[in-house]
C-alpha cells in the first residue's frame, strides 16, 4: 500500500482539495484531484488538479501563468480531503482576476463581492483565445 492508497477517493476517483496560502492561511480555492494529479503535485512541487469541466489534468496557471508552488500537502482525519499549502504566484488564484475564489460574502440575504479584481480576466486569458 502506498501513500496514495491511503486517500479515500470518491466513486469518480476524486478527492476535494483546498488551496491555502502558506504565508497568510487564507483559503484561495477549492478544486479536485485524482491519484495522478496528486502524484504530479507531490513530485513537481506545483499544483496539478483534475478539471471536471475540462475532464483532464490541469496544471494551475497553465494558461494564466498564476501557478501555485506547493510547500505542504496535508490529508484530513477522515482521509478524504486534501489541503495544499501554496505560494500563489502573481497573487491571483481565481479566474475572475481576484486573489481568492472566495470573494463573495452573504450579507442580509444577498451575496456581496469583496476585494478588488487585481487584473481583468480578459487580459489574463486573451492569449488563450488567440490559440
Amino acid at each position: 500500500m502506498t501513500w496514495l492508497d491511503e486517500v479515500k477517493w470518491n466513486l469518480e476517483g476524486l478527492a476535494p482539495v483546498i488551496a491555502q496560502e502558506a504565508g497568510t492561511g487564507k483559503v484561495l480555492m477549492l478544486a479536485w484531484m485524482n491519484r495522478e494529479s496528486l502524484q504530479r503535485t507531490a513530485s513537481s512541487g506545483e499544483a496539478v488538479y483534475w478539471s471536471r469541466s475540462r475532464n483532464r489534468l490541469w496544471h494551475k496557471g497553465e494558461e494564466s501563468g498564476h501557478i501555485q508552488r506547493v510547500s505542504g500537502i496535508r490529508l484530513d482525519c477522515d482521509n478524504d480531503v486534501l489541503l495544499l499549502q501554496v505560494e500563489q504566484v502573481g497573487g491571483i488564484a481565481c479566474h475572475s482576476g481576484r486573489h481568492s475564489c472566495f470573494f463573495q460574502r452573504l450579507v442580509d440575504g444577498k451575496w456581496q463581492s469583496e476585494g478588488p479584481v487585481i487584473r481583468d480576466p480578459v487580459e489574463i486569458y486573451e492569449k488563450c483565445d488567440k490559440k
